[in-house]
């Protein structure tokens, strides 16, 4: 956007020339919790008072250990339990190969098309879309293999939307025997739910078979959480909708309160694996972080904040569901909780990419009042990602915007 931040209360941004926007991108995903919200900011001025940076690895702030216990408690998985805090989606991507590699003794990871993990070598090299994360950055980490990722509103010609979760299982089998041995994967890295790819929910079947299919081998499924977890999807973390146990959640974005934090959580024994000094930063588990992230925490569970985001998120699908029949450009319209998104299309029946189109509707909105953000493998999707605290009236007025701005463009 041609604007610039000067201050954010709520679901509300300004600029510095003072005009409100109503924020539907919420800082890509970090300010679940909302700008400002009184109990984050009341610990993060309280850290600040007390202790700014120590370094972990010199002498550990006890708000790094409240942290750490934290995410051990409330993370999927009936088993001991170590976390591991760092700066940044990528960064705690990084790390949890690194994890995983140590513990198995394995070079090999698998990840899926149209994913996003991050920006830097190995996450980039990770990620499942060349424009614009990969460009000409390469040459890229090797040992990396990528299988398709359930996309039903994409899914190959021919194809029954109930075969399509376990046809992409099937494909991790099927790389097992033509590229790359079971035994030389040190784990299998999934979005529960792909973020930049477009919000694309995997059908019901496919996260359990792929956890299945992790155990049978013994290979570590990973959960790359950055984007859903902390109540995006209606739970605190999305892979909850499954009921499986990942053996690694990977966690950043709304989990520090806006502030830089990330986290690995995963089973003591691969944690365990690798030698002190192995695993670490200078600015991982930052206190003034921590604090933000616990505060965080306690407002998810205390305001029942992934419960009224599902309520937000159907009231908003609800709306946009609406709109199909006065929008013949609207080729879907999918989520689950309060992470909303429609697809774009030139034509229904072909569903050929509209990505200028969806650069006009953009565009309408940001210089109307609404902070917006696309995502997809042909950028033709609108997603939502609004607070969760975000009120009925500031959820229509945004939701107002955007109908005025798919009006507009296809007037």
């Amino acid at each position: 956007m041609p604007v610039f931040a000067a201050s954010g209360t709520g679901a509300t941004l300004t600029d510095v020339d003072g005009q409100s926007y109503i924020d539907f991108a919420t800082g890509i995903s970090v300010m679940n919790v909302g700008h400002g919200h009184p109990r984050v900011v009341k610990a993060i001025r309280e850290q600040a008072e007390r202790l700014v940076h120590s370094g972990a690895p010199v002498m550990m702030p006890e708000a790094y250990v409240r942290l750490a216990r934290r995410l051990c408690e409330i993370t999927p998985g009936a088993f001991p339990k170590k976390a591991l805090l760092l700066n940044s989606g990528a960064e705690a991507v990084e790390n949890a190969v690194k994890v995983v590699r140590q513990a198995t003794g394995r070079p090999a990871i698998i990840s899926f098309h149209n994913s996003f993990h991050g920006r830097t070598l190995m996450s980039m090299t990770l990620t499942g879309k060349v424009s614009p994360y990969r460009q000409n950055f390469g040459p890229y980490a090797p040992e990396v293999y990528q299988v398709p990722y359930p996309y039903e509103y994409h899914r190959p010609a021919g194809m029954a939307a109930e075969s399509l979760g376990g046809a992409c299982v099937e494909a991790v089998r099927q790389l097992f025997k033509t590229t790359v041995g079971a035994d030389r994967v040190a784990g299998i890295l999934v979005e529960p739910v792909q973020g930049e790819g477009g919000f694309v929910v995997p059908p019901p079947d496919f996260l359990p078979a792929l956890r299945n299919l992790c155990t049978e081998y013994q290979i570590p499924l990973i959960a790359d959480e950055v984007q859903t977890g902390l109540g995006r999807t209606g739970t605190m973390f999305a892979v909850e909708h499954s009921g499986i146990e990942p053996d690694l959640v990977v966690l950043a974005k709304s989990l520090g309160g806006g502030l830089p934090l990330a986290a690995v959580v995963g089973r003591s024994e691969l944690m365990d694996a690798t030698n002190p000094g192995g695993l670490g930063g200078t600015f991982g588990g930052n206190p003034v972080a921590c604090a933000a992230a616990l505060a965080v925490i306690d407002v998810m569970l205390d305001e029942k904040l992934p419960q009224r985001g599902t309520k937000l998120g159907a009231r908003a699908l609800g709306r946009m569901r609406g709109w199909m029949d006065r929008h013949s450009h609207i080729g879907e319209v999918r989520g689950v909780g309060a992470m909303v998104a429609m697809e774009l299309v030139t034509d229904r029946a072909t569903r050929e990419p509209a990505a200028t189109m969806t650069n006009e509707v953009l565009r309408y909105c940001h210089t109307h009042g609404l902070v917006l953000l696309k995502a997809g493998l042909y950028d033709n999707v609108i997603r939502l990602l609004f607070p969760l605290t975000a009120s009925e009236q500031e959820l229509d007025r945004g939701l107002d915007i955007l109908e005025e701005a798919l009006g507009s463009v296809a007037a």
